[in-house]
């Protein structure tokens, strides 16, 4: 070694010196704060990717669940909330869903997108992978937005549990969102129809000024929930949009319309809302956290203008998707005789209750070119249907179908295992009931207690939550949260397999499923349906 070396560590440490960590903050722009380009979009309007890659239905009028029969679901009410945006702000819509998209293209998208404001629907099964897109948008600048009947009856744990979330439209959604997005852009008062709206729905209101937004002060904005100096505010409830006939019509174009497809049907459809709202009193439907007991339909007229608009479009099928399309005779009858009288030439599906028909209109419904029905008849006992206040008896659901096959009418049907009361011997005779019934269809449920729904409450008073449920487990086709004293979770998800086995596997919907194998995209979901079922059965 030379004689000159000298190990420096030998010295002495010196003193600790003050802490001087580098900011290059001042001399580099965030990406999110570039500027906007031609691509960019205001208000981006979503319906998430899927947890897991498969087929999830979202809907303002209904809870998230995995749709193992493939029915891909048209996002209707991103459209409609699109329009009420347009044409004063750019927007855009994102079906994750029907394009079949994953995470790492979603994000694509919105790195093209560079939403000012992103807009998601959430349910209870698909909360977390919901929040991932707000995680993303809040991370790329976006003003995150969520609604849906998940966030309406759960606001204030939903905004704690994921602080990305900045804002939540409670109930219906389409003119909170206006009024947001007008008083965060300094736009209030400039479009005369939207104001019109908002004061109709709110005759007390009191318009958003720039002081107020300057605090990050939100209280004057109905039917909305915000933060303030890391407090959760919620403010009064918007009441209900009077005439549906006063919303502008859908943006349909904004949607993926070939991607939606529905069994038993040949090409693509959409989704036409013609009503909104139900008077029955099911304790287990969720409808009623969104639109409660008020019924508002449509005239004729104004759902004529828009299936116009769909058929201008290519689109020859549709689902007049409603929570009861039934609930007022006179608006179906005009309506059927409308498409009669105009020679539209469209195929539609629809959905009713049991009580809710008379063989007359289903006669007519028939003619103007209703193939599908599809029937909430939850139950085979009497005794579990009253109980769950459902107001209709398994005599009525058998008198419905059989009407509605002599008009030659499909029939679509619901059934939901484990409401309160249910036994094995119940659950038996809604297996026996629904063999005996004339179904090309039948979906076998289990009772998920939804947040905001009576039975939610009653769940809650009795103590048939499992431990440890979390909300993705509230989810009436994959799993259940419930352990009755006489029937345990496992014991349900046995009973739901077992009536899906026992239904599915006979000659006649196996005949059903071979007779919808008409095109290459039919054969494809078929069995891509028929794999699932088995799947799940076998499980």
């Amino acid at each position: 070694m030379s004689e000159n070396w000298i190990n420096l560590g030998t010295r002495p440490i010196k003193k600790l010196r003050p802490a001087e960590f580098p900011d290059i903050s001042a001399m580099m722009k965030e990406p999110t704060q570039a500027a906007r380009g031609e691509g960019h979009v205001d208000v981006l309007l979503v319906n998430p990717p899927a947890p897991d890659g498969g087929i999830w239905i979202r809907s303002q009028h209904r809870v998230g669940r995995r749709s193992r029969e493939n029915m891909i679901w048209p996002q209707v009410e991103l459209a409609t909330m699109a329009a009420c945006l347009s044409p004063d702000y750019k927007v855009d819509v994102v079906d994750a869903i029907a394009m079949r998209m994953g995470w790492e293209e979603f994000e694509k998208i919105l790195n093209e997108k560079r939403p000012k404001y992103y807009l998601t629907q959430v349910t209870a099964p698909t909360l977390t992978n919901d929040m991932m897109g707000v995680f993303f948008a809040k991370a790329k600048g976006a003003t995150t937005i969520a609604f849906g009947t998940h966030v309406t009856p759960n606001t204030v744990n939903t905004m704690q549990s994921y602080p990305a979330l900045d804002f939540v439209l409670r109930g219906e959604p389409e003119l909170t969102l206006r009024e947001l997005i007008d008083a965060l852009e300094s736009k209030t008062g400039q479009n005369d129809h939207m104001e019109y709206l908002l004061n109709k729905t709110d005759p007390a209101r009191q318009p958003m000024t720039p002081e107020l937004l300057a605090q990050g002060d939100f209280s004057r904005i109905s039917g909305l929930a915000w933060r303030q100096r890391g407090e959760i505010k919620i403010n009064h409830d918007r009441g209900f949009i009077p005439d549906l006939n006063e919303l502008p019509l859908p943006m349909h174009h904004l949607l993926p319309l070939n991607e939606y497809r529905l069994p038993l049907i040949k090409g693509p459809y959409a989704f036409v809302v013609p009503s909104r709202g139900c008077p029955a009193g099911c304790k287990y439907c969720i409808k009623h956290v969104s639109y409660n007991y008020s019924v508002r339909v449509r005239t004729a007229e104004n759902i004529m203008a828009e299936l116009w608009s769909l058929k201008n479009l290519g689109i020859n099928n549709v689902m007049l998707y409603a929570d009861l399309f039934t609930v007022n005779r006179d608006q179906v009858m005009s309506l059927c005789q409308a498409m009669i009288d105009e020679n539209i030439n469209m195929k539609w599906m629809c959905n009713s209750r049991v009580d809710y028909v008379d063989e007359e209109m289903l006669q007519m419904m028939g003619k103007a070119g209703c193939h599908m029905i599809s029937w909430g008849i939850e139950s085979g006992s009497n005794e579990i249907l009253k109980r769950a206040r459902k107001g209709a008896d398994p005599g009525k659901a058998e008198q419905a179908l059989t009407w509605a096959k002599n008009a030659g009418i499909k029939n679509f049907g619901y059934f939901i295992i484990g409401l309160p009361g249910e036994t094995e011997e119940t659950i038996r005779q809604t297996i026996d009931f629904s063999k005996k019934l004339p179904l090309n269809v039948a979906i076998f449920h289990i009772a998920a207690p939804y947040p905001g729904t009576p039975f939610f409450y009653e769940v809650v008073e009795n103590g048939w939550f499992r431990p440890g449920t979390n909300w993705e487990q509230v989810d009436m086709d994959q799993s259940t949260v419930l352990d009755y004293e006489n029937l345990s979770a496992e014991q349900l998800n046995y009973w739901q397999k077992r009536a899906t086995r026992e239904w599915a596997l006979r000659p006649a919907p196996i005949w059903t499923i071979i007779k919808g194998l008409n095109t290459w995209a039919g054969f494809k979901s078929a069995v891509s349906a028929g794999l699932q079922t088995l799947s799940f059965i076998r499980s």
